[in-house]
Order: C-alpha cells, then structure tokens, then sequence
C-alpha cells in the first residue's frame, strides 16, 4: 500500500507518499481500506516532531478515516466485511489501508458518504466526551468556544445548539464568524478586535459562560478564568497558545469552578470505546436527522497532505480538510 510517511521532522514538504508494507490486524482489530482520512492539528505536531504516536499505533499521520472493512483480526464481532465504516485512530489514517481496534470503529451515518463521514470521528469524539461527557453542558446553559470555525468548532456549535445551549464563538475573521452564526452560534467575538470576555459577560448579563472549550491553552488561561460563569467548567484540548500560564487560585475558588484537560489519542482502548459508543448513540442520531452535519471546507489527494497542511497551519480553512485516498 501507499501511505504519507515522515522521515524527518519539519516543514510540509516532509510528508511523503511511498509505498510501505500493509498492516496486518491484530487481536480484536479490523483492516480498513481507507476511502478518506481529514487533517487535524495533532497531525501538524507529530510531523514537527512535538506529538509521537502513543506505544503500539501507526508510525504514519492521521486521527480518523473513512472505508471498508477488508478483513476480521481474531475475537471480532459485530463487524463484516465489506462494511462502510470510520474510525477514531492513534494513527494510520494517512495510508490506503490501517488497522482499527474494533471498538473505535462507527458506521457512516445515515445520509452521508464516505468522504464526508471521514471528517467526522475525531471532532465528534472529543467534543461529546470533553463537553457532554466531562462538563456536562446542559440546556439553558451558555458554551463558549473557542476557534468556532474549526473542525472541532463547528461540531461543538452544532451540538451545543441541538441540546439547547447558547454558543458563543470566537474566530478571527467576518468570513468565518458568518459561518459560525448559518450554524447557529448566538453570540460571535472577533478576537482579533473585541475581548471575549467582556463580549460574553455583556451577552450573558454578566454571568459568563457555564462551559468554555479551548484549544489555546496557556495564552487564554487566566482570561477563561475570568469569563466562566459561577460552577463553570473549563474543558482544555489544545496548546495552541502555549503550554505554560498563570492560574489564579482564588478566582477558580470563588467561582467553585472545574478545569479539566484532556487528550484523545492516548487514551486506553477502553476510554475510546466508550466516547465511541456515545457517540453513535447520541450523535449519530442528530446527524440522521439533519441537525448536525459535518463541514468540509475542500478534498484534496491523499499523495497532496502537504498542501493540505499549509491550509490548516494558515487557518485558511472553514471545517475540516479531507484527504481522499480513492
């Protein structure tokens, strides 16, 4: 088979398509023929050399994909060739065929195709386990997200909406705070020109946001703080803006607030299953019924990722970018 390989961290140009073995499916594992894979932040720092693949997972980038199951590892049930599915991955998606313990496997959606469901596993999974799962948004409640234009903004929006919360979202330009506000976002901050955290508080007479999902990290820490509502949670799944900040102690303790942080690739092969099976219990549902949808800015060829990369590093995009393998 052919799959993006990474000899040596850097730039984009450092993504390589070249044949390599085929995996072979282990205990409890499915071999899928990947129609699609989508590009995600996390592939971007395992090709800069700051995000190894956990023990045991493919060498090669790619969170989630898209296929049919070509053939049963031992102890599978449940599944059968031939079957359209995609998957959550520790790694892999970026290749014509990867390995995928069984329990991270969902079908595709009632309603869409295979290009488009591969857009879907790795934001549908860490948006319901850190925002439902963790914070347990709650209808009536205000969520505010970061990056809403993003792949992972996108689904968090269209979720928290079809629950009955208020979305707040912050992105940096007109274009994709439109966007954000077609799916359905009821409060829109330009970052670039307001402070979030007096737009949130004056939206929410003053109360702030009950659920706050960022991707930054450090750079938003102490600001987060300050826009939680009393008993907020914050829910941090990224380090985009650093990895180091300042927490005030008093302020998280005079609002009883809640600061989680999680990742998803690592986790156990336990965790994952569950999120999963969440998932197709509680999204997949909305998504047959038109409520929520993935959104794919554009497809590009599997052998093409590095073009791919730049998109997603110059943010250029709405959604997801989606590799299409064939």
């Amino acid at each position: 088979m052919y799959a993006i390989t990474i000899s040596e961290p850097g730039g984009p140009e450092a993504l390589v398509w070249e044949e390599v073995p085929d995996p072979v499916p282990g205990e409890g594992e499915v071999l899928v023929e990947v129609v699609a894979g989508a590009v995600n932040r996390a592939d971007i720092m395992q090709r800069q050399g700051h995000y190894d693949p956990p023990p045991g997972a493919s060498p090669y980038p790619g969170l989630e994909c898209s296929g049919r199951i070509v053939a049963l590892g031992p102890g599978v049930s449940g599944w059968s060739v031939g079957d359209e599915v995609c998957a959550l991955l520790a790694g892999g998606g970026y290749a014509e065929k990867v390995a995928v313990p069984a329990g991270q496997l969902l079908p595709v959606p009632e309603g869409l195709d295979l290009k488009q469901a591969a857009a879907l596993p790795e934001v549908a999974c860490t948006v319901w386990s850190n925002v439902f799962m963790i914070a347990h948004l709650r209808p009536g409640e205000t969520l505010l997200v970061h990056g809403g234009s993003s792949g992972i903004g996108t689904m968090a929006i269209q979720l928290g909406k079809a629950v009955g919360a208020k979305v707040a979202v912050t992105a940096g330009t007109k274009e994709k705070l439109d966007f954000c506000a077609e799916l359905g976002a009821d409060i829109l901050v330009n970052y670039r020109e307001q402070d979030f955290v007096a737009e949130v508080k004056q939206a929410t007479g003053g109360a702030g946001a009950d659920v706050i999902l960022d991707n930054m990290g450090a750079k938003y820490l102490d600001r987060n703080v300050q826009a939680l509502a009393v008993n907020g949670r914050l829910a941090i799944i990224g380090m985009q803006g650093g990895v180091k900040g300042e927490l005030n102690i008093g302020a998280l303790l005079g609002k009883r607030a809640a600061i989680s942080a999680t990742s998803l690739r690592a986790r156990p092969l336990a965790e994952k299953a569950a999120i999963a099976a969440a998932v197709r219990e509680h999204v997949w549902p909305l998504i047959a019924q038109g409520h929520v949808r993935p959104v794919v800015d554009r497809e590009l060829p599997m052998a093409d990722a590095a073009q791919a990369h730049r998109v997603v590093e110059a943010s250029e995009h709405i959604g997801k970018v989606v590799l299409v393998a064939r």
